[in-house]
């Protein structure tokens, strides 16, 4: 049975100087790549008053100078982008990402491997034999919302968060992973290990913030030497992810 067009974004004003293009109310890589394929397509128009796009789960926010931009064109310029092509909100490349597993660095992983009836190393596999979409960046600077968490590794969120987790975090809360920036913040997820990747690094003027929605990530597990020395590199400053482009 063949389906129609995909319905026409809502448009929801956010203020005076903001307006909100909805897709839909699910997580939900078609929804995603909807947002996606809008975010590059604005980025791509390079529109006078556009400040910024803030692509979400399955949402895009687009902030803009009502003086240079009125609100009635803007609108009109986000449905003239609609519908995006079929191919529009690919990944936009691949990001290899160190980890290292369990022990100090991911206290939850022998929880985790026992809820579900695994071994550590079962779960280990399980973790970075898949590849995971970049849904969005938000809650903390740099902390990356990832799906495509393998269903036998879905694990309910603890019931109450630590206070404080390690900085550069990879863990899990129900069908979702993350990777946490290089602060240590609060979180109810299970920490399977830790990357020495910097997600967000404010002193990378050109890319502070490394993912992007839209991006793909795959976990590629490492031995506590490889970790350390990789933690001084990513120290002196180097991005110590290997980045395929689509």
């Amino acid at each position: 049975m063949k389906t129609g067009p995909a319905p026409a974004p809502r448009l929801l004003d956010a203020g005076e100087s903001g307006l909100v293009v909805e897709f839909g109310d699910a997580i939900d890589e078609t929804i995603n790549r909807q947002v996606i394929a809008l975010a590059d397509a604005l980025a791509a128009r390079e529109l006078a008053g556009v400040r910024e796009v803030v692509p979400t789960y399955r949402s895009l926010l687009v902030l803009f100078d009502p003086l240079v931009l009125a609100r009635e064109d803007l609108r009109e310029e986000v449905l003239a982008l609609w519908p995006p092509p079929a191919d529009a909100g690919e990944a936009h490349g691949i990001w290899r990402v160190p980890v290292l597993y369990g022990g100090e660095h991911g206290v939850d992983l022998e929880h985790v491997a026992h809820v579900h009836g695994l071994t550590t190393q079962e779960v280990i596999d399980l973790h970075s034999g898949a590849d995971y979409r970049v849904y969005m960046i938000g809650f903390a600077p740099g902390f990356a919302y990832l799906g495509g968490l393998p269903e036998a590794v879905h694990t309910s969120r603890r019931t109450g968060p630590r206070m404080g987790t390690p900085p550069r975090s990879v863990s899990i809360g129900g069908k979702q992973t993350a990777v946490s920036p290089p602060l240590s913040i609060p979180s109810a997820w299970h920490l399977l290990g830790q990357t020495p990747v910097r997600s967000y690094d404010p002193a990378r003027a050109e890319r502070p913030f490394l993912f992007a929605a839209g991006d793909t990530i795959r976990f590629v597990p490492i031995k506590a030497g490889e970790y350390e020395r990789l933690c001084r590199a990513a120290e002196a400053g180097e991005i110590v992810a290997e980045w395929e482009p689509a």
